[in-house]
């Protein structure tokens, strides 16, 4: 059946996007390797319809403490570049913007993150743009690494009653796990990191079956990793190439990037 007609085509939405300058006015630790960070300022013409959107989040650099921003329509100069991380927006009411970090070793988020306080000024971008995935499949599965999380919170609560859902999710031990509100029909998964072990989701993937009719698959997680995952989908499992979503949140040796994964 042609995706494109049968009301299973991605909905794309642009908007026109600007730096922000935000305040910080809450930090709460959500469990002890993520953090929550509330921003309120000027939010005219913000919107994130995506649960999986990304903004652009600049960072001083950790040694110096400089803060370099892009200048709009001006190509990178020879001098420091600006230090950004893509984030998904974790929650957005109007006046309160929730960004949640998953804390790593020796990352300038992470030491932002930790050291955040009510007052603090952080500078934002975006989003670009939203891709929006219909409710017209009989399920979905999302699988990520704890990079992902809140995204996946996102979509779980946003989701309506009785939506069929599995999350597959790594992360370090059980007090990462966390507990999803959501009205949709849930199933999880947690998979624990292990030392030495790269394709921890790989393996756990290969002893699961699908969800049985049209599924939609949204992956995320390091960028090696979710193209195994992608393809392992296709080969092992049968799922339409179509139906994936599949989206490196960070690369090996470089956490700042962001891949979309394909054919």
């Amino acid at each position: 059946m042609d995706t494109l007609t049968d009301g299973r085509s991605v909905t794309r939405v642009r908007y026109e996007t600007r730096r922000r300058e935000l305040t910080v006015t809450q930090v709460k630790a959500i469990r002890p390797r993520l953090r929550r960070v509330s921003l309120a300022g000027d939010f005219d013409g913000f919107q994130s319809l995506g649960f999986d959107d990304h903004i652009k989040l600049f960072f001083p650099d950790p040694e110096t403490g400089i803060l370099t921003l892009p200048e709009p329509g001006i190509p990178p100069g020879d001098g420091p570049k600006p230090i950004m991380r893509d984030y998904t927006p974790r929650r957005f009411d109007g006046q309160t913007l929730d960004i949640e970090f998953a804390l790593h070793d020796a990352d300038p988020a992470t030491s932002w993150a930790l050291n955040a306080k009510v007052g603090d000024i952080l500078n934002i971008g975006g989003p670009r743009g939203s891709m929006l995935i219909p409710l017209a499949y009989d399920s979905y599965v999302l699988i990520s690494d704890d990079t992902a999380l809140p995204a996946i919170a996102r979509r779980l609560e946003e989701l309506p009653v009785g939506t069929k859902v599995c999350v597959v999710a790594e992360v370090d031990g059980l007090e990462d796990r966390l507990h999803f509100e959501t009205k949709a029909d849930v199933s999880v998964h947690w998979v624990y990191r292990q030392a030495g072990h790269a394709n921890c989701l790989n393996e756990a993937l290969k002893g699961m079956h699908m969800p049985q009719g049209d599924v939609h698959v949204w992956v995320a997680c390091e960028s090696a990793q979710a193209k195994l995952i992608r393809q392992q989908l296709i080969d092992d499992h049968g799922v339409n190439p179509q139906w994936i979503k599949a989206s490196g949140y960070w690369r090996k040796g470089d956490a700042g990037a962001h891949d979309t994964i394909g054919d």
